[in-house]
């Protein structure tokens, strides 16, 4: 039955894409994020959906949508410049095989970017696609709150609902993504035109919320917990009453705290002993092994290139009180460890070249959706979604990019369609810009897009 359910959703929205093609790219992030081919039994699992979803929204998009005023933007650029290096090291790396086997996924999804914001051309496409992006993580959000609610959860327990942890069915990965959409569910409840902001919309984006909040409990992801308070600090700037706030939060937490599972509480306590855990110790010995060899080899090891570390791990646990303290000191050994780190992945297969690129485009994505936010935050009427919209990608991708600290995405499919939409935004706004100043005979820049005000007609 789940196999039918999921034949029947994908051959409807793909039967509506043939009506309005832009339904292919929306039905694509679907399949790449949910990878229902992963959750089916026999029916999906043998045609190659992915690649059929992919050529039907490049040809919908290339036969018949509008091309006026597209334009590669310099954050395309930056992505293309990266793919070809990502080609280079993948040539050259230290472990070809292992190195091809992860370029196999990591192209598609730099193209997929790449492509993605020449489709975006309005608002309602913006929209669907963060829709799809959001309704896409939660399902497997829901399924995981629902089983933390039922067991509890666990460090690397709780199911959801495939037995291969890849891609956003890992546990910090999930959690990571699950704390960034929060603000982009915020943003669709309030000023979202697919579905109207009525108590329905606004039930279900606070159930998903909360669902959200469960996945690091369930998970037990440090990572999480971080992200948490990240994202408490980012709603603070962004609200208006901020003691109230303050107020609630730490009502919220108090409460929260009495609710929670010994096993999870005993496990975010290890974000202080770091050296007593042997996860946090593991990841400080790959680090400096990564750290190092990029020192000697500055153009990066190609893809999965720790597979050949060699690590020695220092611990230090600590027994008895204050008075009566107990130090013990000891080491381990381990070899092909994972960066847990997507800087260092970044550093120890792209090198400082592919680095200094990958934290570019980041950067520049959040100084652009500052600068949209800044410029429209005064806008109103049918301008007043411009400056929410800057706000919740950009504190999505601030939540990604503290995640990613402790979490090796790098190349994570649903960051790079995100860094997408942020560009697919900006190029509508000055495509748009461009479009009211020659309505009103001046240059393009002259008259601030979406101001809130509306210039009186010139008189011949």
């Amino acid at each position: 039955m789940r196999d039918l359910a999921f034949v029947a959703f994908l051959a409807a929205l793909l039967g509506f894409g043939f009506k309005r093609p832009f339904l292919f790219v929306l039905a694509y992030v679907y399949v790449d994020i949910v990878s229902p081919q992963r959750l089916s039994y026999t029916l999906l699992t043998v045609v190659p959906i992915s690649l059929i979803c992919v050529t039907l929204a490049v040809g919908g998009w290339a036969l018949a949508d509008r091309k006026a005023g597209s334009r590669f933007a310099t954050r395309q650029w930056l992505l293309l410049m990266l793919l070809g290096w990502a080609a280079y090291t993948t040539i050259n790396a230290d472990l070809p095989l292992d190195a091809l086997d992860k370029w196999g996924w990591v192209w598609k999804a730099l193209a997929f970017a790449i492509f993605l914001p020449f489709t975006l051309r309005t608002r309602l496409r913006i929209e669907a696609l963060l829709l799809f992006l959001v309704l896409s993580v939660s399902s497997i959000v829901v399924v995981g709150g629902i089983k933390t609610l039922g067991s509890g959860g666990g460090y690397g327990a709780l199911n959801l609902m495939v037995s291969n942890n890849s891609g956003l069915y890992e546990g910090s990965i999930i959690s990571t993504f699950a704390i960034a959409v929060i603000p982009l569910i915020l943003f669709l409840a309030k000023h979202g035109t697919v579905f109207p902001g009525d108590w329905r919309v606004k039930a279900y984006a606070t159930a998903l919320i909360f669902a959200c909040l469960l996945i690091p409990v369930g998970t037990q992801a440090r990572t999480g917990l971080i992200c948490i308070a990240v994202l408490a600090v980012l709603t603070l700037r962004a609200t208006k009453r901020r003691m109230l706030y303050l107020v609630l939060l730490g009502g919220a937490g108090a409460l929260a705290v009495q609710f929670l599972p010994s096993s999870y509480s005993k496990r975010m306590e290890t974000i202080q002993g770091y050296q007593a855990d042997s996860s946090a110790s593991t990841r400080l010995a790959v680090w400096q092994w990564t750290w190092d060899y990029v020192k000697a080899n500055p153009a990066g090891g190609g893809f999965n290139a720790y597979m050949q570390n060699r690590i020695t791990i220092d611990i230090k646990k600590t027994a008895g009180d204050a008075n009566n303290e107990t130090v013990t000191n000891s080491k381990d050994y381990d070899a092909g460890r994972a960066y847990h780190s997507s800087y260092f992945e970044m550093l120890g297969e792209q090198g400082f070249p592919g680095f200094f690129l990958w934290i570019l485009l980041h950067l520049l994505g959040l100084i652009r959706m500052e600068a949209v936010r800044r410029r429209h935050r005064r806008a109103t009427g049918d301008d007043a979604w411009i400056a929410p919209l800057a706000t919740a990608l950009q504190h999505a991708h601030i939540i990604y990019m503290v995640g990613s600290l402790f979490v090796g995405i790098a190349f994570q499919t649903t960051i790079l369609m995100l860094i997408g939409c942020e560009i697919g935004l900006d190029t509508y706004l000055r495509r748009r810009g461009g479009a009211m100043a020659r309505a009103v005979g001046t240059a393009p820049g002259a008259m601030p897009a979406a101001s809130g005000w509306r210039r009186a007609p010139i008189r011949r």
